[in-house]
């Protein structure tokens, strides 16, 4: 066994979206899956729902690198929630003293601005629906399509924000089945890199309530990107106008998009918990 890594951390929450934020800026981070996955552990670690590590930019015009990590130690795309702590986290490290930054994710180049009343605005770039780059698995170019999960059929539309979700309409946010049917959803064989399952009740036309099943993660308090998903997709079905409020478990997130080829804006929250030091297994 390797020796055991000692690390500092920072907790940080965004609408009940926990995260433990690395500074991979001012030292050398590299973790095995392993021990981003007891770092995770609600009980043998410090717990949360992602692991953001900060790193030094690699892409000429940008501040950072942002690299996001699941609780079950797989690298992921975009997290919403987390680019609102990421801004908050540098600015309070003394990395920048900018109040927007330009940050490199692996879904491309993201904009988190720190606003005057303490919430931070993020331009999550354009929707994709195309099904190929989402990727989703159809031979149909329709918004709403049927997904047969053992003999059961749910109606979703596939959208990416730099990652994968599968968004479905139901009368009940209280009453859906997150935690039964999305590991299902999540799994699915027409999702190949696997998908966020997001389940989104109409209120209006501006106010939406919204639980999500995770990629790698379970049910969280608050999904930034299936927030943005599931406004883009109320939007585009006709169903929702330009802004709208957005009802997590965890908080309030207000989602704007003015459609076709224009980025999703997404204002919320960004608190730092606690900071703390912890030994982590060599593996």
């Amino acid at each position: 066994m390797n020796e055991p890594v000692k690390l500092r951390f920072t907790k940080m929450q965004g609408a009940g979206n926990d995260f433990v934020v690395l500074d991979g800026v001012s030292e050398h981070i590299d973790l095995k899956p392993e021990q981003l996955r007891r770092l995770a552990d609600r009980h043998f670690g410090v717990g949360c729902d992602q692991i953001l590590l900060v790193e030094p930019p690699r892409t000429p015009g940008t501040d950072f690198r942002y690299r996001i990590f699941n609780a079950d130690g797989g690298e992921v795309e975009q997290c919403g929630n987390g680019a609102r702590c990421f801004v908050r986290f540098v600015r309070e490290r003394g990395l920048t003293a900018k109040d927007e930054i330009r940050v490199e994710t692996a879904a491309g180049i993201i904009a988190p601005k720190m606003e005057a009343d303490g919430e931070v605005t993020v331009n999550m770039g354009a929707p994709v629906f195309e099904a190929k780059h989402i990727p989703f698995l159809t031979g149909s170019n329709e918004l709403v399509q049927p997904l047969d999960l053992d003999g059961t059929t749910v109606h979703i539309t596939a959208v990416s924000m730099g990652n994968p979700h599968a968004v479905q309409l139901v009368a009940d946010v209280d009453a859906a089945p997150v935690l039964t049917q999305g590991p299902s959803i999540e799994r699915h064989a027409r999702f190949p890199r696997r998908v966020n399952a997001g389940y989104m009740q109409v209120q209006d036309r501006g106010r939406i309530r919204l639980r999500v099943y995770e990629r790698g993660a379970g049910e969280t308090l608050a999904c930034g990107t299936g927030a943005c998903a599931a406004v883009v997709t109320g939007i585009r079905r006709g169903l929702l106008d330009a802004r709208v409020r957005v009802s997590t478990r965890g908080g309030d997130l207000t989602i704007r998009w003015e459609g076709g080829d224009n980025p999703v804006w997404m204002t919320g929250p960004a608190v730092t918990v606690f900071e703390g030091e912890i030994e982590i297994d060599g593996c």
